[in-house]
């Protein structure tokens, strides 16, 4: 590859030089974040306040390094309640200006605060009234002087070994733009229940939300029989309903013990006459239910944590009434984990 060449080094001290140099940029990084924490200004609290108040959408915009922390913001103020968008900086000067109002807020990303198309935005940010938040490593800069209030995330070096490359920088002012997010969010009163309901689709969402009720299985698919049912009853029910186990009801509808297909199984070897039985005498009466507003996530801790290692376990009515059967396979199918 012609102007790059590939200096091939000792594999030993190759890996020792890399640990120091992995220490060393977690070290400086950390150390970043932790000084500015100490030394915020009122400007950030100021910030957050406006972003909480606002009537429009937080705009986040920037390029390059920056902009990509720009859109990762946008995408974590708009799960945790701040309606957000991220907009590319020169795609705004092709138009995408259009979707900025002004009820908005623009929260802007340049480390040196000269970058053109940044600084090239504020007249017509301006003009559209609409108010800028800048996070920058030059408060003094064109951009700095231009927007209504500045974030200072100065560094006093990038991680890069040359001081060049946006490390230490573009740590921090993701740091600081997942702080105002928390701070908003925590202003909103932002619960697990709001979260749950921005991401309904993914595994956290369906932990938050999917409850007993929505992953039993109910109707035709539960199995139920009366304690005076034959056997071959409860055979026929487990095998109707695709059951592993069945409910034994007494005459007020109420649960009083489960059989389950190894209950079947110890009976028919212990039994001389396995199919004169009734439900009654081979049901177990202690056996563990779950109400049907439960979590799904918590149910499945129940199964985890019993010592029987069970497969099915009933879904109990407040009268004791059997209103469903959730199996573990069903629960680890329903994508909560």
């Amino acid at each position: 590859m012609a102007g790059f060449t590939i200096r091939q080094k000792n594999p030993a001290l190759g890996a020792a030089r890399m640990r120091v140099a992995i220490e060393r940029v977690l070290r400086m990084e950390a150390e970043a974040i932790r000084s500015l924490s100490e030394s915020l200004s009122t400007n950030y609290e100021t910030a957050a306040i406006w972003m909480f108040e606002c009537k429009g959408r937080v705009i986040t915009c920037g390029v390059g390094k920056s902009g990509h922390i720009a859109r990762k913001t946008a995408g974590t103020l708009s799960s945790t309640g701040t309606p957000s968008l991220f907009l590319h900086a020169t795609e705004a000067m092709h138009g995408d200006l259009g979707m900025v109002t002004e009820q908005d807020i623009l929260l802007l990303y340049s480390h040196s605060g000269e970058t053109d198309e940044i600084t090239s935005l504020f007249p017509s940010f301006q003009k559209l009234g609409a108010r800028t938040i800048l996070i920058t490593g030059r408060i003094d800069s064109t951009a700095g002087r231009s927007a209504d209030l500045v974030l200072d995330t100065r560094v006093v070096e990038e991680a890069c070994p040359n001081n060049l490359a946006p490390t230490t920088s573009t740590t921090v002012m993701l740091a600081v733009s997942d702080a105002l997010a928390v701070a908003v969010m925590e202003m909103r009163g932002f619960q697990r229940e709001d979260f749950a309901r921005f991401h309904p689709a993914g595994a956290l969402g369906k932990r938050l939300l999917l409850t007993v009720a929505d992953v039993m299985r109910s109707g035709e698919d539960n199995a139920i029989i009366g304690q005076e049912e034959s056997i071959l009853d409860v055979l026929r029910s487990m095998t109707r309903a695709g059951a592993g186990a069945v409910c034994v009801i007494e005459n007020t509808g109420k649960m009083v013990g489960i059989i389950s297909d190894g209950d079947i199984r110890r009976h028919f070897l212990a039994s001389a006459n396995p199919m004169g039985a009734i439900a009654s005498e081979i049901m177990s009466v202690k056996y563990t239910s779950i109400p049907p507003d439960l979590l799904a996530v918590d149910a499945l801790e129940s199964f985890q944590n019993n010592p029987k290692k069970i497969g099915e376990m009933p879904v109990l009515g407040p009268g004791g009434e059997p209103l469903g059967m959730i199996a573990l396979k069903d629960l680890l199918r329903s994508g909560i984990v």
